[in-house]
């Protein structure tokens, strides 16, 4: 393809950082159809090394992550993204308001994936402020590193005032190829499942709630063939800040006094993370980049692809510990606050992993079809968890040791969502989340979808409505129409939820400030709505966003149509 940039002047380009000349942004040009700012984006294999410990990437202008792309609302942007690997690509701009074809999702609005060798141009005008990322829709390249932070600053004056202004991306990262992960799991559901449950375990539920109750618990489960610590499909992973492993310690400078906006980007393939700084409170200001009403929390769980925006305000001269926790407690991503380079605070010990509850299989749900975890879309039965064999997994980058059985008090966290915070802390619930200003549209919703979160589990293969994508059936809806979406989860695992295109106003008990979301996380054995007005027409992905629940399945079409008019 010919470089639509040649014969432009190099004066006043300024390079990101990266691999010189791999991101390339020629500001305040306006040669390219008056655009604002236009960028050169190589994509292409490398390496990158974690806490010593060297791996294959792939990279987005020279760096895992890729570098920070900072904009303003209104502005328009052109990107020029090359493909410079062996296979197809492409960019999704997550949250982005935008036209079908510049959302970057292969197959969906007309867009095609980028071929090996070739350009693809996006533009694209911003219609929003907030926190933002951009990543590949290809082949799970994603856990391979291709992900980066997008900040875009309000037209006007920004409402959140900071000193400081930092991004946080979280990240997991392995050494194996994403394809070579989701085989073994297309092998062995639990390939990567290391937390089975103990006969010393059982002894001290036993203790705790009566032989009986700790034996029939252990039936129960067994009946299913399913393991309640299964908690996240793959462990073994390296857990970033920033592309840093915890022994490289990313570190954000403050001056003790000033206010520090950090902008939480879950960036991982694969893992939640409960995020806390120990010692200093945080005021979350922003979920989704979409400003909320200010909530004071001492810490935070984030899903896959979700972002948290918050406040802090360090008054002392030491360091802090950005500290965030997988679910699986299988390690910990670690980065320090800090008024001089070189400082570490404290790393604080790793909270016990907690098991699944009955009612995260949705025992406790009043109407819930049981039926389809035994047979149909939904079925578990033939899960066998007891394959511990792990041949080829490379555990060294990880150098933490295992997370605790249980707290200080000697008891065990208990349900997905106990994170074994600790006696007096806050940790913020969707149900803390109002939206900053009142909901455009107040209308009552006309039609309700449901969307049941199905899968095949021996077989790993993630549905929706029992079908995986390619045989199921499009959401369609018309443009301009109120829709409430109704999520209901049939398995034993959260699903971020994501759909292009447009926002949901989650339903969290706010009547006129229904918080606006890009992704909703939905827990185990549960069931959470959210209403959105079709307002966005194309053909737009709707799937869960742990990576390789999309790939086995776990995706759909979410079809705004324009009404024809009629002569």
């Amino acid at each position: 393809m010919t470089n639509p940039l040649r014969g432009i002047s190099r004066r006043g380009v300024l390079k990101l950082a990266g691999a010189a000349g791999l991101l390339t942004i020629y500001p305040g040009r306006r040669g390219f159809a008056s655009a604002d700012k236009r960028y050169e984006i190589a994509i292409e294999a490398g390496r990158i090394v974690v806490d010593g410990t060297s791996s294959n990437a792939i990279m987005m202008g020279g760096s895992v992550p890729a570098p920070i792309l900072r904009w303003r609302e209104g502005e328009e942007v052109v990107i020029h993204a090359t493909n410079k690997l062996s296979e197809p690509t492409s960019i999704h701009w997550h949250g982005l308001l935008l036209e079908g074809v510049m959302d970057g999702a292969p197959g969906f609005n007309g867009y095609v994936a980028i071929e090996p060798g070739q350009t693809y141009t996006y533009r694209f005008r911003l219609r929003q402020a907030g926190t933002y990322w951009y990543h590949s829709h290809s082949s799970a390249q994603e856990q391979a590193g291709m992900y980066g932070a997008i900040v875009i600053e309000p037209a006007g004056r920004d409402p959140v005032r900071a000193d400081r202004d930092y991004v946080v991306v979280l990240s997991d990262h392995t050494q194996e190829h994403p394809m070579r992960v989701l085989a073994n799991l297309k092998a062995d559901a639990g390939y990567y499942n290391r937390g089975k449950r103990t006969l010393i375990d059982f002894f001290r539920d036993a203790g705790r709630d009566g032989f009986a109750a700790a034996f029939k618990d252990r039936l129960e489960w067994g009946e299913m063939r399913m393991d309640p610590t299964d908690l996240a499909d793959v462990t073994g992973y390296a857990f970033l800040v920033n592309g840093r492993g915890p022994k490289d310690n990313w570190t954000g400078i403050f001056t003790p006094g000033q206010r520090v906006r950090l902008r939480f980007i879950n960036a991982s393939a694969m893992s939640f993370y409960d995020v806390r700084i120990p010692g200093l409170p945080m005021t979350v200001v922003s979920a989704d980049g979409q400003n909320v009403q200010p909530v004071r929390v001492d810490e935070f769980r984030i899903g896959v692809a979700e972002t948290y925006d918050v406040i802090v305000l360090p008054r002392e001269d030491k360091a802090f510990t950005i500290f965030a926790e997988p679910l699986d407690r299988s390690g910990y991503a670690r980065a320090t606050l800090a008024p001089r380079e070189g400082m570490e605070g404290p790393i604080p010990d790793q909270r016990p992993r907690t098991i699944l509850s009955m009612a995260d299989m949705g025992m406790a749900m009043g109407g819930m079809d049981h039926s389809a975890m035994t047979s149909g879309s939904g079925s578990m039965a033939g899960m066998d968890h007891s394959k511990m064999a792990m041949p080829g997994m490379d555990h060294s980058a990880m150098g933490q040791g295992a997370a605790p059985a249980t707290g200080p008090d000697g008891k065990r966290a208990f349900g997905w969502a106990d994170a074994g915070t600790l006696p007096g802390a806050k940790a913020l619930s969707y149900a803390d989340l109002r939206a900053a200003t009142k909901n455009a549209d107040a209308r009552e919703p006309s039609q309700e979808i449901e969307v049941r979160l199905t899968g095949v589990m021996d077989r790993y293969v993630w549905t929706l409505n029992g079908r995986p994508f390619g045989r199921e059936e499009p959401i369609r809806v018309n443009y301009g129409d109120r829709v409430r979406i109704k999520f209901v989860n049939e398995t034993m695992m959260a699903h971020p939820m994501h759909l292009h295109g447009m926002f949901v106003e989650l339903e969290n008990g706010q009547t006129d400030r229904k918080p606006l979301k890009h992704v909703v996380v939905v827990p185990p054995g549960q069931t959470v709505s959210a209403v959105l007005t079709a307002d966005e027409p194309g053909d737009w992905p709707f799937h869960c966003h742990l990576v390789y629940h999309m790939a086995a399945g776990m995706m759909t079409r979410f079809i705004v149509e324009q009404k024809i008019a009629r002569g």
